[in-house]
């Protein structure tokens, strides 16, 4: 099965970043921010995303647009200080393309300022690890 790993972040804590990349050190699968389009179609694609202001960032509305006939499945993996979930916005996005997406989502406080200080920490990255076994 081709899988993808692609993330973006425009935090300067990195936590989007950090979790894209303890998925590429489980799965074995190089995670590439979302300026690295997709060379070749992929069974799943894993989106590692956040939130911003209530909805996700304009780059990464733009990576599904170009490469929306290369995804068969799109799993959607975030965090967000507020603890909010992108899955609605990153469906709607897809739906718009035609792109398929997974209701098995991975979502995780981040912390951001002084809010969820420590977050993602090591029982979050555990809970992930379980999730990516069921993938």
């Amino acid at each position: 099965m081709k899988i993808a790993i692609r993330y973006f972040s425009k935090s300067k804590k990195g936590n989007t970043e950090k979790i894209a990349n303890f998925i590429s050190e489980k799965i074995h699968v190089p995670a590439l921010d979302i300026f690295n389009p997709l060379e070749e179609e992929v069974e799943q694609l894993l989106l590692v995303n956040a939130m911003y202001a209530m909805d996700v960032d304009q780059a990464i509305k733009e990576f599904l647009k170009n490469n929306a006939e290369k995804i068969k499945c799109l799993i959607n993996i975030n965090s967000s200080a507020s603890g909010a979930s992108t899955l609605k916005v990153v469906k709607k996005v897809a739906d718009k393309y035609h792109i398929p997406v997974s209701l098995k989502e991975f979502h995780t406080v981040a912390s951001w300022i002084f809010i969820n200080k420590g977050r993602p920490n090591e029982e979050d990255f555990k809970k992930l690890e379980e999730f990516l076994k069921d993938l």
